[in-house]
């Protein structure tokens, strides 16, 4: 094995990403992207089950090494304060680290949020000398879940392996986790088992019907479950992330208000609570073929505001309806439960992302626990059905129903008692058997026979 990579000159800054990507007053006078996801190809090592770009082969027609490095100047030139750079898998395109060292020159901080297959000593150190400040590891649950979510055996083995090595450099060692019915009954193993492995943060986010996932409808947690997702949450932050030094990153579709808002939001003890989806007003989606977006998760066809190639990134920041409409929206542009809610004007709904692929526009947002709470208090529920599949390209949805129905309570964890999710060692490999795993990621019928790429 090759040495360790030595600290760069000048040393990387140990600010943590929420410093430069966090709204500050003088930001207000004049609202722009302060953060970029950019995925820089699409090319892929995994074959992640809910992947919503569905991902593994190239774009046709990647933007150049210079294109990009274009890019990065229009994006110092916006004020933009940080970069993620993503994929498919950033590392698998052969100039990743030059795009990042851009970033760094210009004042950017750069962060690289990977599945780490393939995060070898190598990369790892092509990172450091590149200025990268962050390193951010997908981790899917325990052993078992995560290498059959992950498409691959050894997936989580290899994860874990990487995370060591980010941990033993300079750079910071961050996490991220999809959180579904696979994932959730090992949340508090994994919450401890980042703690050991020395993750500073963890991001987590609700897997949602995009891509693979929409094919797989019955990985998704039902919006009724939330009102058991969210207190073990709090009960895992508190017990094992704390105390382990990891500081818990909820992503924008866990929300919103209700009991559980200050003790789960960044800086909710410092009174910081939900504020609205930042897509298109403080954060945009860039893709590896030049596509401009207000959120990199938004589905491609509808919310592209334009292209690198024909427009710069400012142009289509202030001039694009798909870039503006979601920093413009009010209560007026919702719809259903979410345009009657008590917080309506200030959460619009949450996450655009989460409404538009399960109800087909923005506006209206079941995946949200005070509204969960408020429908228990009627004693009812709301649950999801597929109708029909999606197509089978990148960012794409099938088309769901929302049911309302009889309250039924519900005390376990998607079938596990809490005395076994809490006692569950990260160790054992998880909680589910192979077979069960099988059965949670079996495509649903009705799915596309063929898989184009974009």
């Amino acid at each position: 094995m090759s040495a360790r990579p030595q600290k760069p000159t000048p040393p990387i800054g140990a600010a943590p990403k929420a410093h430069y990507r966090s709204v500050r007053p003088i930001d207000h006078a004049n609202p722009h992207p302060l953060y970029v996801v950019w995925e820089i190809t699409l090319a892929c090592d995994l074959g992640c089950k809910h992947c919503g770009s569905r991902a593994g082969h190239a774009r046709t027609e990647e933007l150049s090494t210079e294109e990009c490095l274009d890019v990065v100047r229009q994006l110092e030139s916006l004020g933009v304060r940080e970069v993620t750079l993503i994929g498919g898998e950033a590392y698998l395109r052969e100039d990743w680290d030059r795009i990042a060292a851009e970033i760094t020159r210009r004042g950017m901080a750069c962060g690289i949020t990977t599945g780490a297959r393939n995060l070898n000593d190598d990369r790892v150190r092509r990172a450091v000398d590149a200025g990268v400040q962050s390193v951010s590891i997908s981790i899917d649950g325990l052993e078992r879940t995560h290498d059959a979510q992950r498409g691959a055996k050894g997936s989580w083995r290899a994860a874990f392996d990487a995370a060591e090595r980010v941990s033993a450099t300079p750079m910071r060692l961050a996490t991220n986790t999809q959180i579904n019915r696979l994932s959730l009954p090992e949340i508090p193993a994994l919450g401890s088992m980042l703690a050991d492995v020395g993750s500073k943060a963890w991001q987590i986010q609700l897997t949602v019907p995009m891509g693979r996932a929409a094919d797989r409808p019955q990985m998704l947690l039902q919006p009724y479950e939330l009102t058991v997702v969210y207190p073990l949450l709090v009960n895992v932050k508190q017990t094992r992330l704390d105390p382990g030094g990891v500081t818990l990153y909820p992503g924008n579709n866990i929300g919103y208000f209700g009991p559980y808002e200050a003790a789960l939001r960044f800086g909710g003890e410092r009174g910081a609570h939900w504020g609205g989806c930042p897509a298109g007003k403080w954060s945009i989606g860039l893709e590896a073929d030049g596509k401009i977006k207000a959120c990199p998760s938004l589905p491609s066809s509808s919310f592209t505001g334009g292209l690198t190639r024909e427009m710069t990134v400012a142009e289509a920041i202030a001039n694009t309806r798909e870039l503006t409409y979601v920093k413009d929206r009010g209560r007026r542009d919702l719809w259903g439960h979410c345009r009657t809610c008590y917080y309506a004007d200030v959460c619009k709904a949450g996450c655009t992302w989460t409404s538009q692929v399960f109800m087909g526009r923005p506006g209206n947002n079941p995946y949200c626990v005070y509204r969960a709470m408020e429908m228990e208090k009627r004693g009812l529920r709301e649950r999801f059905e597929r109708v029909s599949a999606a197509p089978g390209v990148p960012f794409d949805q099938g088309r769901f129903q929302l049911i309302e129905e009889p309250l039924v309570e519900v005390e376990d964890v998607v079938g596990w008692s809490v005395e076994d999710v809490m006692e569950l060692d990260w160790r054992s490999g998880g909680i589910w058997s192979d077979a069960a795993l099988k059965a949670l990621l079996e495509p649903a019928s009705g799915r596309p026979a063929l898989r184009v790429l974009g």
